[in-house]
């Protein structure tokens, strides 16, 4: 019925057309007026100055929960149609090798500790020998200046108080050493914590679990998806409107909805997006009439509080009819007031 209605359409706007005069001023303007009132008496509809209107459907942001590891699936808890908050466990990996890992990583790190006590014990025994050395070394030069000691003895306190210094620089850079490992060893626990994280899979976001990918006992390679969502914050209709109509849309315009499943509501949205590029382009266009046929796209989003309070009636795919006003002036009919569930 609407493809008769559509030709017969055509068919009386072009036999309009061929009656006007080639040049009449007001060729435009008649020839609108016609199709205006021929399309209110074949649709039962009314055109409405300063507004645009376009079909469209409803669409989501759609996320893809992937594993990040390969492995095998020891829980899948995702349920098509489950609505989930942010930080939902929605799949767990085997995780057996990973803990044997850091089982072994919090051993090293413990060794580790250990390795730095036992060089501050003998850091601290290198000291109290320096000390020492160096104090034998002072009592041999002051024997040696009064005549009581021998150079001998000098020398070797000397020597002794050498070792010691290096002994001690040893024991410090051992220190080091420990420090070094220890850090090490916690980097590793924290390298390993972070792939056992990785092994429990989580939404993003709050949103609607759509589609369950993968099943208990999988093997999945790493990046391979688990289930997806929609974002139930990020709820949209994209439509297509003329050139003329898509040069007085600015971002942020009002904007109505109208679903066919539930035509006695309206619900409200704002245009988030304008294309710079026409998406059906004529392959010339040199004349006023093929510029028309130029459709850019436009996306109608509703507001994330809204979708939060009627998120269980929210379903994507739904075919509906936006409405945008291209005049910011033109008031609202009584049609397309804003009219919610209650």
């Amino acid at each position: 019925m609407t493809k008769i209605i559509n030709s017969l359409l055509v068919s009386t706007v072009l036999a309009l057309s061929l009656l006007q005069p080639v040049h009449a001023a007001d060729q435009d303007t008649a020839l609108k007026a016609r199709f205006e009132a021929l399309w209110n008496r074949l649709t039962g509809e009314k055109t409405l100055p300063g507004i645009a209107t376009s079909n469209g459907r409803i669409e989501a942001q759609q996320i893809l929960v992937s594993t990040k590891l390969a492995g095998k699936l020891a829980e899948v808890s995702a349920t098509e149609g489950q609505t989930v908050d942010a930080g939902a466990v929605l799949a767990r990996m085997e995780t057996a090798s990973i803990e044997a890992e850091l089982a072994g990583a919090k051993a090293q790190a413990r060794r580790s500790a250990t390795m730095e006590v036992e060089a501050d014990a003998t850091i601290a025994q290198r000291q109290s020998e320096l000390v020492l050395a160096r104090q034998e070394y002072e009592r041999a030069a002051a024997l040696s200046e009064k005549g009581s000691g021998t150079m001998q003895q000098r020398d070797l306190r000397a020597s002794q108080l050498n070792v010691a210094q290096a002994s001690l620089k040893a024991a410090e850079a051992s220190r080091h050493e420990a420090t070094a490992a220890s850090e090490a060893a916690q980097a590793e626990i924290a390298r390993l914590q972070s792939v056992l994280d990785d092994t429990v899979l989580k939404a993003p976001t709050r949103g609607r679990i759509e589609y369950r990918l993968a099943q208990k006992g999988e093997v999945v390679a790493a990046g391979a998806p688990v289930a997806t969502m929609i974002d139930l914050a990020d709820v949209s209709m994209t439509i297509f409107v003329p050139a003329h109509a898509a040069g007085q849309i600015a971002i942020g315009d009002e904007a109505r909805l109208i679903l066919d499943p539930a035509p006695q509501y309206v619900v409200p949205a704002t245009v988030s997006f304008v294309s710079s590029t026409a998406q059906f382009t004529p392959k010339t266009v040199e004349t006023a009439d093929e510029r028309e046929k130029l459709m850019f796209r436009v996306k109608l989003k509703i507001a994330p509080d809204l979708l939060k309070e009627y998120e269980s009636r929210i379903k994507t795919g739904i075919r509906g009819i936006g409405y945008v006003r291209t005049d910011p002036k033109a008031a609202w009919p009584q049609q397309l007031q804003v009219k919610l569930p209650q």
